[in-house]
């Protein structure tokens, strides 16, 4: 049912999108086999634009606090929605994202861990490259252009501005970068979430925040937590 809920609304989101917004989609992501996908977040429309720019079904991690209700929560989960506790490592979240990946599936990540308040990139965390150790799955970098034109932070109703989603090269870090203690190392975490952020940016033609001198902003989950995010 869930899979039937969310065809659904996949295709009721992408002829809307494309009758309102304009709405464009650049790349593709592999057809099979467990990856993330890394995207900017600049508003609340990202996930259902990004998730109708990809012919394959998606997971999402968002923040445990957007939706407050009980039965909202119930449903939002089922269609694909993985909520993550901000400000500490969730070991419930990642583990689920990575038994997910490793069963194949698609899970979509905004590593800047939350909206940006003006539109731009912001430093990315470090919770991306744990579970790129842990799964050693590509990551497929993406950029949504336009969204925070049409939804910015404190805007109730969305503008008519064109959104396009671009979808970039899957990046795949070298097993060597995981092996032994660098797949423990803040290093490892770091060099992951800096490429991909660069990456995105990229994409949409726009300054990453490592070029502005802004570098991550959280320190890597504690060993004992990674090891057990099985």
């Amino acid at each position: 049912m869930s899979d039937l809920a969310y065809g659904i609304l996949w295709v009721l989101v992408r002829v809307i999108s494309r009758l309102w917004f304009h709405y464009r989609v650049e790349g593709t992501v592999p057809a099979t086999g467990g990856l993330l996908v890394a995207a900017n977040h600049a508003s609340y429309l990202d996930i259902p634009l990004l998730g109708c720019g990809m012919k394959r079904r998606a997971w999402y991690l968002g923040r445990s606090d957007l939706f407050p209700i009980p039965v909202v929560n119930a449903v939002l989960r089922s269609l694909g929605w993985i909520p993550i506790r901000l400000g500490r490592f969730d070991r419930e979240a990642f583990s689920r994202a990575i038994e997910l990946i490793r069963q194949g599936k698609v899970v979509v990540i905004f590593p800047e861990g939350g909206r940006s308040r003006d539109g731009r990139l912001r430093p990315p965390k470090a919770g991306i490259g744990v579970i790129v150790s842990k799964t050693g799955c590509p990551v497929v970098p993406a950029y949504l252009k336009g969204t925070f034109e049409v939804l910015p932070t404190g805007a109730w109703w969305p503008r008519r501005r064109p959104v396009t989603v671009r979808f970039g090269t899957p990046i795949q870090f070298e097993q060597g970068d995981r092996a032994g203690k660098k797949s423990e190392s803040k290093q490892f975490y770091e060099h992951v979430s800096r490429t991909v952020i660069e990456r995105i940016a990229a994409l949409g033609g726009v300054p990453s925040p490592l070029e502005r001198g802004e570098g991550g902003q959280d320190a890597p989950a504690p060993l004992a937590e990674v090891r057990n995010a099985e």
